[in-house]
């Protein structure tokens, strides 16, 4: 009986952890460079002499994957915004890396990203712009008064990406993965859009908490045969 307790609740468990994601997902569908996520189960062996519960409730095990496929490119007419078709990554001090484009100018005047991160340009510095009329050409520069103040500096990494994940749409490499100097496609004056079908998350989303209902359902079945048990022997 206990038994099937703990392996309703380690379905629960399994159930809820993709309701959160499913939940974020669908909060960030209109953020730009917003990758979707997911999550998936791992078993793994374990030793027998632990108690059952230790062992049910330890395994699966879960592992956060994010969807990397590219977003909606969409027209804004932005001079500084800034799109990337294809793969890479906007470069960003702090060994951070983002694919939302969608730039601003600080108080001191340099690039930066709306969470306040300075974009680097391909020589390694955060690039600062004069006052002045700004454009970002398809090759990444960026020109203020007609004269190129800095290059945007987009890098790749080896794939499977070993990335983790920083706020919304910003990612460092793992330990040991360096990045790597790409030509890229820049699209002037429009942003990627998250890749999250806002539809399919929602379904998804009802689904899962059906699912996640019919354990809670089950948990409870095994916790009133068990005070049914309990209650009888008690009587003997």
């Amino acid at each position: 009986m206990y038994k099937g307790l703990y392996i309703a609740a380690s379905g629960a468990m399994t159930k809820y952890a993709n309701l959160t994601f499913h939940a974020r997902n669908i909060a960030n569908s209109d953020t730009a460079g917003y990758k979707r996520e997911g999550v998936v189960f791992r078993s793994f062996a374990l030793d027998t002499t632990m108690p059952v519960s230790e062992r049910v409730l330890r395994d699966p095990t879960p592992i956060l994957i994010t969807d990397y496929s590219p977003g909606e490119i969409i027209s804004t007419g932005n001079p500084l915004d800034v799109a990337l078709k294809g793969d890479g990554f906007f470069a960003l001090e702090g060994n951070v890396y983002t694919r939302r484009g969608d730039f601003t100018i600080d108080s001191e005047g340099y690039l930066i990203t709306k969470t306040g991160k300075k974009v680097l340009g391909t020589n390694g510095n955060p690039i600062e712009l004069p006052s002045g009329s700004v454009e970002i050409t398809q090759e990444g520069e960026v020109i203020v008064n007609g004269n190129t103040v800095g290059v945007l500096k987009v890098v790749d990494f080896p794939r499977p990406y070993n990335l983790f994940k920083l706020g919304e749409s910003m990612y460092t490499p793992a330990a040991g993965i360096m990045p790597e100097d790409i030509q890229p496609e820049i699209i002037p004056g429009a942003i990627e859009g998250s890749n999250v079908k806002a539809i399919y998350e929602m379904i998804e989303m009802m689904e899962t908490m059906r699912e996640f209902e019919a354990y809670q359902k089950m948990i409870r079945a095994f916790d009133e045969s068990s005070q049914k048990a309990i209650n009888e022997i008690g009587r003997i």
